[in-house]
């Protein structure tokens, strides 16, 4: 199934998506204020429940917010594709961790904010997952049973941001987005063999697969367990491919009027457009 963070007249809300709707779930589970909250109890939740609810808005009348917009966590992956590491010369083995700020985030068709102290906004698309059972030392074999489910994610880069000390790069405010929704675990048996592109102004600038994945979503999970415990809605970024902006030639970099989309395999196409941030209500 596909659950959605979203607003209604400026009250957030969580929901369950549909075609002909979404399923206002805050209604129906007022003991989980949020659809981090809703995750952590979802294992005990009868399918055959959720089935019967009715649909309270159409897609129309909602706005779309990150799929967790108010995460513990989040972890960022860098380099752990082959391509992406040979455009970067980088020669460690070991993931490359980083961390995003809540509010760094925005959500699917909500404009993306180009920082005004960055002549160098770049593009990464990503597969994202969110964990919806606690966990620490968490094995390889077992650590999938600890994931809710997987979306898409822009993790946009203020390169000219990221030399001195890297995590400055990543967190100006709606320069992230995530969406456009979460699908279950159960409906994707192997997040490590899905089609990623990215394309800017309809125009493909990235194009992958998460099986070129030099650390596995298995292996994230176990070595960033080591040393953190996962609490559901925490929420883990896997890298993006090899094709960014800044390794082109000519450089490519995001600006304003820009459209940027995000697709994975049996996930969906996360889209937003680039405003400056002079333009930006923050």
């Amino acid at each position: 199934m596909k659950l959605i963070s979203f607003s209604v007249n400026n009250s957030q809300r969580y929901g369950l998506l549909r075609e002909e709707g979404v399923v206002d779930l805050a209604r129906h589970f007022p003991h989980c204020p949020s659809l981090k909250s809703f995750i952590e109890t979802m294992a005990e939740i009868p399918a055959e429940k959720l089935s019967h609810l009715s649909v309270d808005y159409p897609i129309s009348g909602i706005a779309f917010l990150p799929v967790i917009p108010d995460p513990q966590k989040i972890l960022c992956v860098g380099m752990n594709y082959q391509a992406k590491r040979l455009e970067f010369d980088e020669q460690n083995p070991d993931p490359t961790l980083f961390v995003r700020f809540p509010d760094s985030q925005c959500g699917h068709l909500e404009n993306i904010v180009k920082p005004a102290a960055s002549q160098e906004f770049d593009y990464e698309g990503e597969l994202a997952l969110v964990i919806g059972r606690r966990g620490r030392n968490i094995p390889v074999e077992r650590a999938l049973e600890h994931v809710a489910g997987y979306s898409c994610y822009m993790d946009g880069s203020a390169r000219d941001w990221q030399h001195a000390w890297f995590t400055a790069g990543k967190n100006w405010p709606m320069t992230g987005s995530f969406g456009p929704w979460l699908v279950t675990r159960d409906e994707i048996a192997d997040p490590n063999a899905l089609g990623i592109k990215t394309r800017l102004n309809g125009v493909e600038v990235q194009s992958d697969n998460t099986a070129s994945m030099i650390h596995s979503v298995p292996r994230l999970i176990a070595y960033i367990s080591t040393f953190c415990q996962l609490t559901p809605g925490d929420v883990i970024l896997t890298g993006s491919p090899g094709g960014v902006g800044k390794k082109r030639t000519p450089p490519l970099f995001l600006q304003d009027g820009d459209t940027i989309e995000v697709e994975i395999e049996k996930i969906g196409c996360l889209r937003n457009d680039i405003i400056d941030e002079a333009r930006a209500d923050i």
